[in-house]
């Protein structure tokens, strides 16, 4: 997928094309968290679909909850619900910044052959 030690970085506009990739794919990992979170609020807590949106924005922003859950089903979907959303913080953060440090990386390690 990235280009090996001895091979020339790619190219802007290919570098540009991988950053955009890699954007799409985390925007598309938050957009599916955020629907799972959605229908797990709007299933576990019976919340409207603009409650349950609000709550799962706000622990995939890190904010935490809005409504504080009532039923059994709501307090655990929504404990493993935040410790996932942490995870993906992580790995959406990794997926957005590894094109950069990639390359930044290639290019102190490439050699170009000359002395």
């Amino acid at each position: 997928m990235y280009e090996k030690k001895g091979e020339l970085p790619l190219a802007r506009r290919g570098f540009l094309q991988r950053l955009v990739g890699h954007f799409l794919l985390a925007s598309g990992l938050l957009a599916g968290s955020l629907g799972l979170g959605i229908a797990g609020y709007m299933h576990y807590e019976n919340l409207s679909w603009v409650d349950a949106f609000l709550n799962s924005a706000m622990l995939l922003g890190g904010m935490g909850p809005v409504n504080a859950p009532v039923t059994v089903g709501g307090k655990l979907f929504a404990g493993v619900y935040a410790l996932y959303a942490g995870l993906l913080f992580i790995v959406t953060a990794a997926l957005i910044l590894s094109p950069v440090v990639h390359r930044l990386l290639h290019r102190f390690h490439w050699d170009d052959g000359t002395p």
